[in-house]
C-alpha cells in the first residue's frame, strides 16, 4: 500500500484507540450506516457538479467510512482493510476472465466480448461463488434498501439479462399510456388503494422506458428536481418586490415560472 494510504489507516486506528476521539470510539457498524449513505450521496452531488476538487474530497470521505468499518471489524478480530483489499482484488480478477484470463476455445471467434456478454458471464461466475449459490432467482441479491426508483431499474435490468425484455421502445411507451389510463380510471372511481397501485405501475413503466433508452431514472429525476429548484428560487426572487409569491395569483406565478424557464434556456451553452 502507498504511504498516504497507510497514513490514513493509522489516523483511523488512532481515532479509535486509547486516547483517541470519544465520538469515533463510540461508533458501531450500525451507528455508522446513515453516515455511509450520506457520504455516498455527497459523492453523487460532487460528480454532478462537474468539479474535480469536491469530488476528490467527497471520495476521501467515503473511503474514510470504509476504513471506519474495517477498523471496527479488526478490533473484533473479524477482518481488516488488508483482507478487504485482497478479497475485492481476487473477486474482480475472477469475474473478469476476458481481461485477466481470456478464454479462447479452439475453433471459436476470439474477438473481445461485448458489454451484454460480459454481464452474462459476470452473472454466471457469481452463481458459482459460495455466497451466491443459494440464490434461486435472477432477481435475488438486489438490496431491498435501495431507493425504490433505483431498485426498480436494477430489477428490470436483471430480468432483461435473461431475455425478459422488449425489442423496441414503442410497446413500452404504449404500456405507459395504458398505465396512465388505468390511473385515470382509479381516480375517477376514487379508489384509494387502486390509485396507489396504478401510480406504482405507472412509475415502474416509466423506469422501464428509461432503462431501455439507457437513461438512469435516478439521474433524470434528480436533474428535474434541480431545475425545478432553480426555477422556483428565481420565481421567489422576482416576486420579492411584489410581496412574495403568496401575494400573487396563480396566473402571475405561472408567468414567472415561464420567465424562469426562458432565462434558464438563455443561459445554456450554444452548440
Amino acid at each position: 500500500m502507498s504511504e498516504s494510504f497507510d497514513a490514513l489507516v493509522a489516523v483511523m486506528a488512532r481515532l479509535r484507540g486509547e486516547g483517541g476521539c470519544p465520538w469515533d470510539r463510540e461508533q458501531t457498524t450500525e451507528s455508522l450506516k446513515p453516515f455511509l449513505i450520506e457520504e455516498a450521496y455527497e459523492v453523487l452531488e460532487a460528480i454532478e457538479s462537474g468539479r474535480a476538487e469536491p469530488l476528490c474530497e467527497e471520495l476521501g470521505d467515503l473511503l474514510f467510512q470504509v476504513l471506519f468499518h474495517a477498523e471496527i471489524a479488526k478490533e473484533r478480530h473479524l477482518f481488516d482493510i488488508e483482507k478487504i483489499l485482497l478479497t475485492v482484488t481476487e473477486k474482480m480478477t475472477r469475474r473478469h476472465p476476458h481481461v485477466f484470463a481470456p478464454e479462447r476455445p479452439a475453433g471459436k471467434d476470439t474477438s473481445p466480448m461485448n458489454s451484454r456478454e460480459v454481464l452474462a458471464k459476470w452473472e454466471e461466475i457469481k452463481k458459482k461463488e459460495d455466497r451466491h449459490r443459494d440464490r434461486k432467482s435472477a432477481l435475488d441479491g438486489i438490496p431491498k434498501q435501495l431507493p425504490a426508483l433505483l431498485r426498480a431499474h436494477q430489477l428490470q435490468a436483471r430480468a432483461a439479462r435473461v431475455g425478459f425484455d422488449w425489442k423496441t421502445a414503442e410497446p413500452i411507451l404504449a404500456k405507459v399510456e395504458e398505465e396512465v389510463q388505468e390511473l385515470c380510471e382509479a381516480v375517477a372511481e376514487r379508489d384509494t388503494a387502486g390509485i396507489e397501485n396504478e401510480l406504482g405501475d405507472l412509475l415502474f413503466s416509466i423506469v422501464n422506458v428509461a432503462r431501455f433508452l439507457k437513461v438512469n431514472p435516478e439521474d433524470a429525476l434528480r436533474g428535474t428536481v434541480q431545475r425545478f429548484t432553480g426555477r422556483f428560487k428565481n420565481m421567489e426572487s422576482a416576486a420579492e418586490k411584489s410581496g412574495g409569491l403568496n401575494a400573487l395569483s396563480l396566473e402571475e406565478m405561472d408567468a414567472l415560472w415561464e420567465k424562469a424557464k426562458s432565462d434558464e434556456k438563455a443561459l445554456l451553452p450554444l452548440d
